[in-house]
């Protein structure tokens, strides 16, 4: 049957123009649908030898090339990519996900680039493992890396970013599902965003209690939306504006049997307004497409393996149930997730999800929640030091702290000037205290500053023989219980001033024995030290403090020296002491007789401190000298090492003060560096006078010790408010609170407690005046020179010279 015979119209005019579109708009009435349906076949019937392969080969050769594009595409981008990962700071702004997604917005390229290179899109990663969450984001090569740091750092202020290589998301061989999640309904309709609680929550739960040989990860694939996908949202919401859409089956049908089109409703439905709202909010700003996949993996080797991976899968999927709202995002099977998953390669679904940026923000952001299970916090936020902090460089007259921690990572000093103000460090072992009093002195020793290191350990000495210049050798002083060498020798009771030797050495001993140290015992050392060294003025002998037991001891040498007393107050007090008895004397001199024993009995103390005439000179070493000062705990003991480096801190003071002979502008700048300063600080005068007194004579201290509580309170105030350049590495939560007020606004006492390994916050001084407190890092030391120690230890000794055996 013809298409002709079926048609019941009158016969064709052979005037007129024929066919089947002629005779359906002269006779509509005559038409029936099964002739359109035959006359479509004959056409086809008839077009197939030549319609059909060219059908074929067009749509081979379009997928081919449209297939090596994409591949050519993913393999620029591939080259030289990163992965970026985020450590979430202690506290994670709520709205950092939307800052973070706006800024990167204008990675969107222009029309005719996207032509030839197309757009490149990110990756935006969490992944599980039994050691806890990572958040990353995958950065293709032709996306500045940098720039995508600095959004991620502006975005959630005190975030770290660590670059590291692509990495698989999921190993080979493991039982795996995955799914896929998308829109349910036209892009337009937004997502829930208005969460009054985070919205990963539920997320990272699903992932917790991971085994070892499980993983899971989410995959977020974003690139920035072109006009092409804008102005397909915007049809989509002009036609949902309009009302609800009749289906495109039913309108044909309707129009092919000349019938009303169906109507449209909902214009007056108040839902329908909210809705058209809330469209009109989502397309505001800027919009990304957006692919959404997790997975989950296990080790094939359990039995219930797939069971438990289909279990996680299902727990990742039902997670996004929480952003349901006009839209909502369901999920599709993901058969094959490798290679796509790892090599992060964009799929190539029909159409992206479309969201805002409110909306990509909800979905991929740092957790808010402070105890969110497994995430890799940074610590504290890093700071970038204020342009008037100085930038140690050689010959500058700036001592070198270490480098910025964000930011240009350039370096970060103190100058001289400012170091006379004094530094407190404080931090517990293993911080990085020690790395950067090392790199001081060091600093002070290649500059010919006088330097004084007294280290109650022996680890800092140690470091610094083994790096120090040859060239320094000449200037070298070396205190070390464990040198085999001579020691050299400080008699502490040389000095100009007689009242200022004994008002330091019995200040020393009543601060370090207080418990056991009364008026009656600091009566007796005072006069027995004042009679020796009145003793010394007269006849020119050297006296050292091994004489004060033999003075108070032994009767036939006290003969030799009180009838030659002059001092009428001195000689009172030795006819008192001779009229007791031998028990009596026994009971009053025993408190210093037994401290003074103990510190003589130990052989090195004895050579260091009483063998003799001093062997080196402070004043000189102040004057550009070097004094290592090796006093650990473990070989000399407590008391004995706090006494030997308090005796140097006295002496250091005596020769600082004598420096006010000297004209200001003629005096070098020396450091007197003291670790574990709470033991050596004993002088019988005021910290905070000392402190001031010492910057006039361009003799900078640096104080340091690891907590608080170490600290009397006279000396943990002195040194708060007279020590005005302060490093503090990581403190505990108590010290902390007491740190921040030197710290605020920009470092808090979380951030103090929470700095890293060689990470210190600093609040210093520059140009005389306190600069805002910011983070830095030390830096490492350089590698030891083989043999310089040795070499130094064997120059150090021979400066010494012979001296008189100890009597």
């Amino acid at each position: 049957m013809t298409t002709t015979a079926i048609l019941a119209a009158p016969p064709p005019d052979p005037g007129q123009p024929s066919g089947l579109l002629v005779d359906f708009l002269l006779h509509p009435e005559a038409f029936s649908p099964s002739a359109l349906f035959h006359a479509t076949l004959d056409w086809l019937w008839s077009a197939a030898p030549l319609l059909l392969p060219c059908l074929l080969v067009a749509g081979s050769a379009g997928t081919v090339a449209r297939r090596r594009l994409l591949d050519h595409r993913h393999r620029q981008w591939s080259t030289g990519a990163r992965m970026v990962e985020i450590l979430a700071p202690p506290t994670v702004a709520p709205n950092g996900g939307r800052v973070l997604w706006a800024q990167l917005a204008g990675l969107l390229r222009p029309w005719w680039r996207r032509l030839i290179s197309g757009q490149p899109h990110l990756a935006f990663e969490y992944s599980w493992t039994h050691t806890g969450l990572r958040i990353r984001l995958w950065v293709p090569g032709t996306v500045p890396l940098d720039l995508v740091r600095r959004a991620v750092e502006a975005a959630w202020p005190g975030a770290h970013t660590r670059v590291t290589d692509p990495e698989p998301l999921l190993p080979t061989g493991h039982e795996v599902s995955a799914g896929r999640m998308r829109l349910a309904k036209p892009d337009v309709l937004p997502l829930r965003t208005d969460h009054t609680t985070d919205p990963l929550r539920p997320l990272l739960q699903a992932a917790t209690g991971m085994g070892e040989e499980e993983t899971a990860c989410v995959q977020i694939f974003a690139r920035p939306a072109t006009g092409l996908a804008l102005r397909r949202a915007r049809r989509q919401a002009r036609t949902l504006k309009a009302g609800q859409a009749p289906g495109r089956l039913p309108a044909l049908v309707a129009l092919l049997f000349h019938r009303s089109q169906p109507s449209t409703t909902g214009k007056l439905d108040p839902e329908h307004s909210a809705a058209v709202r809330q469209m009109a909010v989502k397309q505001a700003g800027a919009q990304w497409q957006c692919t959404i996949t997790y997975a989950a993996s296990c080790s094939p080797k359990p039995d219930a393996a797939p069971d438990l991976v289909r279990g996680r899968a299902h727990a990742l999927a039902s997670a996004f149930g929480l952003f349901a709202d006009r839209n909502y995002l369901v999920r599709t099977r993901l058969r094959q997730p490798e290679p796509h998953l790892s090599d992060r390669r964009h799929p190539a679904v029909r159409r992206p999800a479309l969201l805002s940026v409110p909306e990509l923000a909800a979905l991929a952001h740092l957790p808010v929640d402070p105890d969110a299970p497994g995430l890799r916090r940074a610590g504290a936020r890093s700071v970038l030091p204020p342009p008037s902090i100085p930038e140690a460089t050689p010959g500058s007259g700036v001592k070198p702290l270490g480098q910025s921690d964000t930011g240009a990572r350039r370096g970060v000093g103190l100058s001289v000037p400012d170091a006379r103000h004094h530094l407190h460090v404080m931090g517990a072992t293993g911080s990085g205290k020690s790395t950067l009093i090392a790199n001081l002195v060091l600093d002070d020793v290649r500059n010919h500053r006088g330097v004084i290191v007294i280290d109650p350990k022996g680890d800092l000495v140690t470091d610094l023989l083994d790096r120090l210049p040859d060239d320094c050798a000449d200037r070298l002083v070396l205190i070390d219980p464990d040198d085999p060498h001579t020691p050299p020798c400080l008699n502490v009771l040389d000095g100009a001033d007689i009242d200022v030797v004994v008002d330091n050495l019995t200040g020393i001993f009543r601060r370090i024995f207080s418990a056991f140290w009364g008026p009656r015992t600091d009566d007796v050392m005072r006069a027995a030290c004042l009679t020796l060294l009145k003793h010394r003025e007269r006849t020119r002998q050297t006296v050292t403090l091994a004489d004060v037991p033999r003075l108070l001891g032994e009767s036939s040498y006290r003969l030799r020296i009180v009838p030659a007393l002059k001092d009428p107050v001195l000689r009172g007090f030795w006819d008192w002491y001779e009229s007791m008895s031998e028990p009596s004397r026994a009971a009053v001199i025993g408190p210093v007789m037994n401290k003074l024993r103990a510190f003589l009995l130990r052989d090195f103390a004895r050579r260091a401190i009483a063998a003799g005439p001093s062997t080196f000179d402070l004043g000189q070493v102040l004057d550009g000298g070097i004094l290592l000062a090796r006093l650990p705990k473990g070989a000399l003991g407590e008391e004995t090492a706090r006494l030997l480096g308090s005796f140097i801190v006295a002496g250091t003071w005596q020769a600082a003060a004598a420096r006010a002979r000297t004209p200001e502008h003629s005096r070098i700048d020396a450091t007197l560096s003291i670790d574990e300063a709470h033991n050596f600080l004993t002088l019988p005068y005021p910290l905070e006078d000392m402190l001031a007194e010492a910057r006039g004579y361009r003799l900078s201290m640096l104080l340091a010790h690891q907590h608080l509580a170490q600290l009397p309170r006279d000396l943990r105030e002195g040194i708060s408010a007279n020590a005005r350049n302060k490093i503090f590495f990581n403190a505990s939560p108590e010290d902390s609170n007491a740190l921040e007020r030197h710290t605020l606004p920009t470092l808090a006492a979380h951030d103090l407690a929470h700095l890293g390994p060689y990470q210190a916050a600093a609040h210093l001084l520059s140009g005389g005046a306190e600069a805002s407190a910011f983070t830095l890092t030390t830096r490492p030391l350089p590698p030891a020179v083989p043999g310089r120690a040795r070499d130094l230890r064997a120059a150090a000794a021979g400066r010494t010279g012979p001296r008189p055996a100890t009597r």
